[in-house]
């Protein structure tokens, strides 16, 4: 959820470890050898979907085999997770998600028959940047105004999401709890019927990523006050950071995790995560993204090992303060 975190991780990970083991690296040198599957955990045509697709044409150039999107949506990305969990730690089936299944799904859904901590890391290929966006005409020009207007008017708002547990839905509830206040939360069956309304003025304001608003607001149905990372998006720039208007710590973004069932040898996961960065960072997958603001990023097995670690007591700590309940 936070791109620019991994920074801070820089002093701690070594490059992605020491290196193979000769156990891990045995047997390496010819993979992949046969077809391998991506399983993503949303419907095709969603933002994971199109990045595993594109990943996967790069990668089945590099390598000449045959990298297979099987898609598995349902269950807030669970079923996806559970499926690839029981799968041979082979190297040849993988998770494609956002960061839910791996960071706040054990702590919002019970009876989990996966354990998210023991899906080996390979690579978080890219993230979008989230954004905070209210309807066109709104009152609040600035980011500024908007916050102070929540702050001081307790209920008087009301927010879309993308469901119950989304990562809009949890990126509000850290603004409610920074804020001090709590506003009415709307969910949705998806970002499209949130924004929608937003546009239509039904609800106030939502957490959304920058390429699913981009052409709302570019019509001048939405406006963008501010986004919830480090850096100005590439997509918009000179939007304002959310550290630029007052509130550093209100950071959310959504990224595409790549990761494997428990035990696959690391030598496999650095090999692929490395195709994965060389794939994501290349011109011909830098020109299919930049349009749909989508940040190359690339991280390997150590670097999302420590993201992920950092990310799930942070976004679980929300779930419990502000008593997140799925419906």
């Amino acid at each position: 959820m936070v791109h620019a975190l991994i920074r801070a991780f820089g002093a701690l990970v070594l490059t992605s470890t020491l290196g193979a083991t000769g156990a891990d690296a045995q047997g390496t040198a010819d993979y992949p050898n046969k077809p391998v599957r991506f399983v993503v955990s949303a419907a095709a045509g969603g933002g994971n979907d199109f990045i595993a697709r594109i990943v996967a044409e790069r990668l089945q150039n590099k390598f000449g085999q045959t990298f297979v999107i099987e898609n598995r949506p349902g269950a807030g990305n669970n079923l996806a997770a559970e499926y690839v969990y029981r799968q041979p730690n082979d190297g040849y089936t993988m998770l494609v998600s956002p960061p839910a299944p791996l960071v706040v799904n054990s702590a919002l859904f019970k009876d989990l028959r996966f354990e998210a901590d023991k899906l080996e890391p390979v690579s978080i290929s890219s993230y979008i940047p989230n954004v905070l966006v209210v309807r066109g005409n709104a009152p609040w020009k600035t980011a500024q105004e908007f916050f102070a207007y929540a702050r001081d008017n307790p209920g008087k708002l009301n927010y879309g999401s993308q469901g119950n547990g989304t990562t809009g839905h949890l990126t509000a509830a850290l603004m409610e709890m920074m804020l001090g206040v709590k506003h009415a939360h709307v969910p949705y069956g998806g970002a499209a019927p949130a924004l929608n309304d937003l546009a239509a003025g039904h609800i106030d304001f939502m957490f959304a990523d920058i390429g699913t608003v981009l052409p709302l607001s570019q019509g001048g149905q939405l406006r963008l006050l501010a986004a919830t990372t480090k850096v100005s998006p590439a997509a918009a720039k000179g939007l304002p950071t959310i550290a630029e208007v007052g509130y550093p710590d209100l950071l959310s973004d959504t990224w595409t995790a790549f990761t494997a069932p428990p035990g696959t040898p690391l030598a496999i996961r650095e090999k692929l995560s490395a195709a994965i960065r060389e794939a994501i960072f290349s011109d011909v997958v830098k020109a299919k993204i930049d349009p749909v603001g989508v940040e190359p990023w690339g991280l390997n097995p150590a670097e999302m090992a420590a993201l992920v670690k950092t990310e799930r007591e942070r976004w679980t700590g929300v779930v419990t303060k502000a008593n997140v309940k799925l419906q």
